[in-house]
């Protein structure tokens, strides 16, 4: 069985944004926020422990991507959040702790400067605040996935963006998972994400976000560089970063356990 279907039936839509709310009882709400090509399904593994905890999960479909349609616009970092804080207004979320994982990761530095008061505290994974501008490994990779998007098609990008994320002989189940999800999205939207991504620099408003705030950093990650994270980690003014071995730029599923003691360690600091 597919490790995601459990919350098939679960799915809500607000203002065009498809959402997994699978414990809308709880009142401390977190708000999840995928990466590039995946939906709120990433989550699998963190909302049975976040609802155990006392937590009310809400991770929407990032627009374009997943069951969210996309809006008329042409999709930016900045755009996608300005849709969220609406989002969460017409939900009534009042106050709300923020994770985002890669290009979730940028969109919600975005989101915690627009809602900067009613963000408790921000965890970013596997993430940056700009991508360097000199022609770096994390440069050349998206340039690829850029060029075999265009050139090949989404499903050949797809196949290699699994094979980067998910290269042992054990996690086939999860390259095809990758495969799929990213053939959900819209390939204008892909497309119009990695050159957002490509050009967002949250360097100078990064010390505007001083609610508590946590870098998540897995040491083996050839998506984004550790050092790249370190330097994200570096501009925030109430940030620690926690590294995690033997994991890569997917760590909520391939050191799901480790992650999940970090992230709820974090949380339920005063």
């Amino acid at each position: 069985m597919k490790p995601y279907l459990n919350y098939t039936g679960l799915w809500k839509e607000r203002l065009g944004i498809a959402y997994l709310d699978p414990a809308p009882d709880r009142q401390r709400v977190i708000v999840l926020l995928h990466g590039l090509g995946a939906d709120a399904e990433s989550w699998v593994f963190q909302y049975p422990v976040l609802i155990a905890a006392g937590f009310r999960p809400l991770a929407p479909d990032l627009p374009g991507f997943g069951r969210s349609a996309a809006y008329a616009q042409r999709w930016s970092v900045k755009r996608t959040a300005e849709k969220l804080a609406a989002w969460l207004a017409a939900l009534g979320v009042e106050r709300f702790s923020l994770v985002g994982h890669s290009m979730g990761g940028a969109v919600a530095q975005e989101l915690a400067l627009i809602c900067a008061e009613r963000v408790e505290k921000l965890v970013l994974v596997n993430t940056f605040a700009h991508l360097r501008i000199r022609f770096s490994g994390e440069t050349r990779y998206l340039t690829r996935r850029f060029v075999t998007l265009n050139f090949r098609g989404l499903d050949q990008q797809a196949a290699q963006v699994a094979e980067r994320v998910f290269p042992r002989e054990d996690q086939t189940i999860w390259r095809e998972l990758v495969v799929e999800k990213i053939l959900q999205a819209s390939p204008r939207v892909y497309r119009q994400a990695m050159l957002s991504l490509a050009v967002f620099d949250a360097r100078r408003k990064a010390k505007k976000l001083s609610m508590p705030a946590l870098v998540v950093t897995s040491e083996e990650d050839t998506t984004i560089a550790p050092s790249i994270q370190t330097e994200l980690a570096s501009r925030l003014p109430n940030a620690r970063q926690v590294r995690i071995e033997q994991s890569g730029h997917a760590v909520l599923i391939d050191q799901a356990e480790e992650f999940n003691r970090t992230l709820l360690t974090f949380l339920r600091e005063r």
